[in-house]
């Protein structure tokens, strides 16, 4: 006879109640504390901090690369309209220049701007959206231009080809003549090419 164990002495004595208990979901251990004990120094207070200043660390590394991001603005111009650009930039430089009288500087006086010179500078300075604006006419006027340009080489061509589709109908009408008998007339061909020879020496 098999040897009795705790646990069926326990169900004989529940009697039904003892299949309830092995349906029971086994227990387990919380998951917050399988990482460690807190005397460990691996305590779940102690890895949730760890990812916090995880986060952290990485948001401000964010941040700081983020800010250290220059724009660099490179003045490439394009090379059919650069001559433009650099004839514009010394006219600016020109004008910037501050204009002294022979009288201010014998008597030693600084040449003041009035103020409405100095109001005509500050408007003659460019802001970014003018100059995005003027860039923008500028781009259009060029596409504009390109699209009139083609339209006219298509108008062009239209015209080459029905002058060749007419040239070709009316020699195809002067070979394709023929006699009572249905033979191609020879005369009106020696006569067309005759004329052909005559036109292109």
């Amino acid at each position: 006879m098999a040897p009795v164990t705790k646990r069926s002495v326990f169900s004989g004595l529940k009697g039904n109640g003892g299949s309830e208990k092995s349906k029971k979901r086994p227990w387990r251990r919380d998951p917050r504390q399988v990482k460690g004990s807190v005397q460990e120094g691996k305590g779940f207070a102690y890895w949730r901090k760890q990812k916090i200043r995880h986060d952290y660390k990485k948001l401000l590394k964010k941040e700081s690369n983020a800010n250290s991001k220059k724009i660099e603005y490179t003045e490439d111009y394009p090379e059919h309209l650069k001559h433009l650009y650099l004839a514009e930039e010394e006219m600016l430089k020109k004008q910037q220049k501050p204009r002294n009288t022979s009288q201010d500087i014998l008597e030693g006086k600084e040449s003041i701007t009035p103020k409405s010179n100095r109001v005509g500078r500050q408007l003659k300075t460019k802001t970014a959206n003018q100059k995005a604006k003027e860039d923008y006419e500028r781009i259009k006027a060029e596409q504009d231009r390109k699209k009139e340009a083609a339209r006219q080489r298509k108008e062009e061509r239209e015209k080459a080809r029905k002058l060749y589709k007419q040239k070709k109908m009316e020699a195809y009408k002067i070979l394709s003549k023929r006699t009572k008998k249905g033979q191609p007339n020879l005369n009106i061909q020696m006569e067309y090419l005759l004329q052909k020879i005559q036109q292109n020496p």
